[in-house]
């Protein structure tokens, strides 16, 4: 793996970091460095002592968007290559068992808002923008606008699709797209904040549960309701779910053993 991606595990905090790293080139998710990110996922998700992955990127740009040099003339098959790694990685983002959460420092422009988007949590910089411009290039951003609409809803999603204007991190967090907007020397120490309010539970309850949450969001909220009873009844007698409620009743705090 080369450096366009950089990884950082920090045992004691339990966090994973995947670092976007060609800031000169304003971090474009070119096909090469989607597959690492992807592949950066999946390493850290095996490793015991990660609880928690953060996505950050270095220099002034979170992302750019597709790397649009390798989209000029190429065949249909090849652009359906790029297309397909790119909904590889936000699968992946959303597939693995720990929580994500993006930490974007600068501009997310096309895929690299789709990207914020897709994770499970948003920490912004002030100096954060967000955009999906494509449709002033003629080349509509479709495959962002999924993960868009789940986050903001359809008028919104389509107000931003549509005229391809940027909105502010602050917007974004009025909006549903962010959760948090902090001062730009703040971000860091935010999201180790967040991610320590996380680790604290067990991590296969947590896995549980966000893996409950993208099964659940998008049904019918009979079959929601339906499938997620099972979900409770299952969790419920797992030994971290009966040592948790037994802890919580005695007033101690609960020892877990991941099982």
């Amino acid at each position: 793996m080369d450096d366009d991606v950089r990884t950082e595990v920090d045992v004691e905090t339990g966090i994973g970091t995947i670092v976007l790293n060609r800031p000169r080139q304003r971090n474009p998710l070119s096909t090469n460095m989607m597959r690492q990110v992807t592949a950066a996922l999946r390493k850290l998700s095996a490793e015991p002592a990660v609880r928690v992955v953060a996505i950050a990127a270095a220099g002034p740009v979170f992302s750019a968007g597709h790397d649009l040099s390798e989209m000029i003339d190429r065949t249909l098959d090849d652009e359906r290559e790029i297309f397909a790694a790119c909904v590889e990685m936000m699968d992946t983002v959303q597939q693995i068992p720990q929580p994500v959460i993006a930490a974007v420092q600068g501009p997310a422009i096309a895929a690299g808002c789709q990207l914020a988007a897709s994770c499970d949590l948003v920490i912004a910089s002030s100096a954060a923008v967000f955009g999906t411009p494509g449709v002033r290039i003629g080349l509509f951003c479709s495959t962002p606008m999924v993960a868009l609409s789940r986050s903001i809803g359809r008028k919104r999603a389509l107000q931003m699709l549509l005229t391809g204007e940027t909105i502010d991190a602050d917007t974004a967090a009025a909006w549903g797209l962010v959760n948090l907007v902090v001062a730009p020397e703040d971000l860091d120490a935010q999201v180790r904040e967040l991610a320590a309010k996380i680790t604290g539970a067990s991590a296969m309850t947590l896995q549980i549960g966000k893996q409950a949450f993208y099964r659940q969001i998008d049904l019918p909220q009979d079959e929601a309701y339906t499938a997620m009873a099972e979900t409770m009844a299952t969790n419920a007698v797992t030994c971290d779910a009966q040592e948790g409620m037994s802890a919580f009743l005695d007033k101690r705090e609960p020892t877990w053993v991941g099982r």
